[in-house]
C-alpha cells in the first residue's frame, strides 16, 4: 500500500506529549527536614503541625525504626493478624481517624497518590527525599556526607549554641549564599516562614470560558448571545482578562471557526463530558496553573464578583468556590480550581461520575457566599434570557 510521504516527515512518538505536573516525591509543595536525628526532626514537626493546621492540611513522612528492626528479627513488624494471615490490605475506622494498611511497594508514583489530598507534606530527610528541604545544624548529624539531598535548600535551622554554618554548606550553597536562618526553637517563626513559603509558590491563575456546550434548553449556543453588545463568550472573557494571566475558550472542535477574532480557543480533548470534559481539558494544556472557571451563560456576572473570588482565593484548599444562592452546595462553573483539582477530577471520572459539582462537594474547598448571588444566575432559556436582557437595560 503507497505511503503519504509526509508522514515519514513526522518523528515517530510512542507516547502522547502530555505535560507533567510539577510534583515533588509525595506532592506540590513538600519540605524534608534533615540534619538531625529522627527523634528531633518527629518533634519539630509535632511543634510545627499545630501552629500550621489551622491553614494548612499536613502530611508527615517518616520510617518506623521499631518495626523494621522487629520484622528483621522475625517479629510481626506491627503488622496486625489479618496482614500476617495474607491480606494486602487493611483498612480500619478509627473513629476518628482512618488508616489504611498495605502490602504495595511505596514507589514514586504511589507516594504522590498516598498524599495527594494534603496540601502540604513534612517529610523526614533522613529516610526521603523532597524537592526542597530544611536543615537543622545538629553537631550529633552533620551533613557533609548528604550534600546530594540539599537540591534546593530553603531554610537553615540553628539550634541553642549553634551560630554558624559549616564550611562545607557555605561552599554547598554558594550560588544561593542568603538562605533564610532561624532559632530551631523558634516554632512559630519557623511556621511563619513555611506558610509564607507555599504562598509564595501559589500556582499562576489562568482564566477559562466554558463555551462548549450543546445549549438544548436555549435552541441557539448561549455563548453567542449578546447582552452587553459582545457574545457572551466575548465577553465573559474580557472580564477574566481582568484578574487572570491569560484566558482560553473552551470549545467544541467544530466551533473554532466562528469563534470571535481575538479569543484563545481550547477545543475540547475530552469528549461528550459536558464541563468537566472543558476542565480537564484546560488542566491537560497547563496542570501546574490554577483555573478560574467561568460559564458562558452569566450574563449577571462582574469584575467585582471575580475579584471578590480571587481575594479570598484559598491555594490550600482543591479550590475556592462560591455558594449556590438555591442551595447549600457549591458552583462549580464560577470556580478556581487548584492544580490538585486535575487528579481529584480524574479520579471522579474514574469512578463513573462527569459532575464537577459532585467532586467539590467531597472535596476539601474554601466556599464563599457571593457578594451579590443574583449575580450567579444562568441563563438557559429563551424566556429567560429575554428577562435577563430586560433587567441588564434596566441596570
Amino acid at each position: 500500500m503507497p505511503t503519504n510521504p509526509s508522514d515519514s516527515a513526522k518523528p515517530r512518538t510512542k507516547h502522547a506529549a502530555l505535560v507533567r505536573p510539577a510534583l515533588g516525591e509525595f506532592g506540590r509543595h513538600e519540605l524534608a527536614i534533615l540534619g538531625a536525628p529522627c527523634g528531633k526532626i518527629k518533634e519539630l514537626v509535632t511543634r510545627l503541625v499545630p501552629a500550621l493546621s489551622a491553614t494548612l492540611s499536613v502530611g508527615y513522612v517518616d520510617a518506623d525504626h521499631a518495626a523494621g528492626d522487629d520484622a528483621a528479627d522475625g517479629g510481626a513488624g506491627g503488622a496486625s493478624s489479618i496482614m500476617l494471615a495474607g491480606a494486602s490490605a487493611e483498612l480500619t475506622d478509627k473513629i476518628s481517624f482512618r488508616r489504611v494498611d498495605q502490602r504495595r511497594e511505596l514507589d514514586g508514583f504511589s507516594q504522590k497518590e498516598l498524599l495527594a489530598h494534603q496540601s502540604l507534606v513534612l517529610v523526614n530527610g533522613n529516610h526521603f527525599r523532597a524537592r526542597q528541604q530544611i536543615i537543622i545544624l545538629d553537631p550529633a548529624k552533620p551533613l557533609e556526607k548528604k550534600l546530594d539531598k540539599l537540591t534546593d535548600v530553603q531554610l537553615i535551622l540553628l539550634p541553642e549554641g549553634v551560630t554558624e554554618v559549616p564550611a562545607y554548606l557555605l561552599a554547598h550553597f554558594a550560588e544561593n549564599p542568603l538562605i533564610p536562618q532561624l532559632p530551631l526553637t523558634d516554632t512559630e517563626a519557623i511556621a511563619a516562614f513555611v506558610r509564607q513559603w507555599r504562598q509564595r509558590n501559589l500556582p499562576p491563575l489562568r482564566g477559562l470560558v466554558l463555551a462548549g456546550g450543546q445549549s438544548q434548553r436555549m435552541q441557539t449556543d448561549k455563548g453567542r448571545l449578546r447582552y452587553h453588545g459582545l457574545e457572551q463568550r466575548e465577553y465573559a472573557a474580557r472580564l477574566l482578562a481582568t484578574v487572570c494571566t491569560d484566558v482560553h475558550v473552551s470549545c467544541r472542535p467544530d466551533q473554532l471557526a466562528e469563534l470571535p477574532a481575538g479569543l484563545t480557543p481550547l477545543p475540547d480533548r475530552f469528549l461528550d463530558l459536558g464541563p468537566m470534559g472543558g476542565i480537564l481539558s484546560a488542566f491537560q494544556l497547563d496542570p501546574n496553573a490554577a483555573w478560574l472557571v467561568v460559564a458562558c451563560d452569566l450574563p449577571f456576572l462582574s469584575e467585582a464578583t471575580l475579584r471578590h473570588l480571587m481575594a479570598h482565593r484559598n491555594g490550600a484548599k482543591m479550590a475556592t468556590a462560591f455558594q449556590s444562592p438555591e442551595n447549600e452546595f457549591p458552583e462549580p462553573l464560577i470556580t478556581i480550581w487548584e492544580p490538585r483539582g486535575y487528579g481529584t477530577l480524574l479520579r471522579f471520572l474514574g469512578l463513573g461520575y462527569s459532575c464537577p459539582r459532585k467532586a467539590l462537594i467531597n472535596s476539601d474547598i474554601e466556599l464563599l457566599v457571593a457578594p451579590d448571588p443574583t449575580e450567579l444566575r444562568n441563563v438557559n432559556t429563551p424566556e429567560e434570557a429575554a428577562v435577563a436582557r430586560q433587567e441588564l437595560e434596566k441596570q
